[in-house]
């Protein structure tokens, strides 16, 4: 079980990087670009990073799947870097020890952006999203650096929903992985296709869900999860992208799916539900990661 100590040292570490606005220059580590092959073939750009001194025994590594808005910062100072989360995220990871990849789904296809477009008229969907983090799988427990027993996914959103994709053990090609991830942890994916589709988790399978989320609402992955045998952790007063380190609630009225479709949909930071939702994220990976 991990100290109280340990939980100390990671949360704050994430205060620290929330006070600095998520991911300031001083506090921000910096990542490698790398290139990796999809399983469909498509060369795909990835950010790592990487703990030091870098030349050292195999980590443990976690691959960082991001939503329907991409990678990166669309404004401000941040416009073209790794958004807010992202970057808090690699470096709060990094801090304690782990290696972190983020994939690069979107550009390499020629978007930017998938939450403005109906899910039936998005040229990227789960099959491409399941390709890529299947890849990216392959490409990290391949790497001196990794130690390929020690592999976690994790993901926001439509990268959620991705991590189902890719542990779907009623999928030869999931089947068929000769290193799959130890731990799958799916910030509010959809889990209405997984739900219908009979979805089987081939790792152990944790969701954060907020329980007002009106984009991709929590009941069809608390459904998922007691059939599945999943754990679900369901955060009050929260919305989606509750654990976002910058911003206030706002409706998104671009967004044209969602629980109401052409009324927009809720998306913003809940602290508390943030806090509680990575300290569990914390003792997880030190469970899985053995770290």
């Amino acid at each position: 079980m991990a100290t109280r100590q340990g939980l100390q040292t990671f949360l704050a570490l994430i205060l620290g990087l929330l006070i600095a606005g998520g991911a300031g220059p001083v506090a921000a580590a910096t990542p490698q670009a790398v290139t990796l092959n999809s399983r469909d073939g498509t060369a795909l750009t990835g950010w790592l990073f990487r703990p030091e001194p870098a030349a050292d025994t195999p980590r443990g590594t976690v691959i960082a799947l991001h939503g329907c808005g991409g990678l990166y910062a669309t404004t401000g100072s941040r416009k073209g870097l790794l958004n807010a989360r992202h970057q808090a995220m690699a470096d709060t990871l990094v801090a304690v020890g782990y290696n972190v990849l983020f994939p690069d789904s979107l550009t390499p296809r020629g978007e930017t952006s998938l939450c403005t477009q109906k899910i039936g008229q998005r040229r990227i969907d789960q099959t491409e999203r399941r390709a890529d983090a299947l890849g990216a799988l392959a490409w990290v427990v391949a790497q001196p650096w990794a130690d390929a027993q020690r592999v976690a996914l994790l993901g926001w959103s439509h990268g959620g929903s991705a991590v189902l994709s890719a542990t779907d053990a009623t999928r030869a090609d999931v089947q068929a992985l000769a290193h799959p991830p130890v731990l799958a942890v799916a910030f509010y994916p959809g889990c209405s296709a997984p739900l219908r589709s009979g979805y089987r988790p081939s790792t152990r399978l944790v969701l954060m869900l907020g329980a007002l989320d009106d984009w991709t609402p929590p009941q069809p992955c608390i459904d998922l999860g007691q059939r599945v045998g999943a754990e679900v952790n369901v955060y009050p007063d929260s919305y989606h992208d509750f654990d976002s380190p910058v911003g206030q609630v706002r409706v998104r009225a671009d967004v044209p799916n969602g629980v109401n479709p052409g009324q927009g949909v809720h998306v913003g930071p809940n602290p508390a539900a943030r806090d509680k939702a990575y300290a569990r994220l914390r003792d997880l990976l030190v469970a899985a990661l053995k770290r």
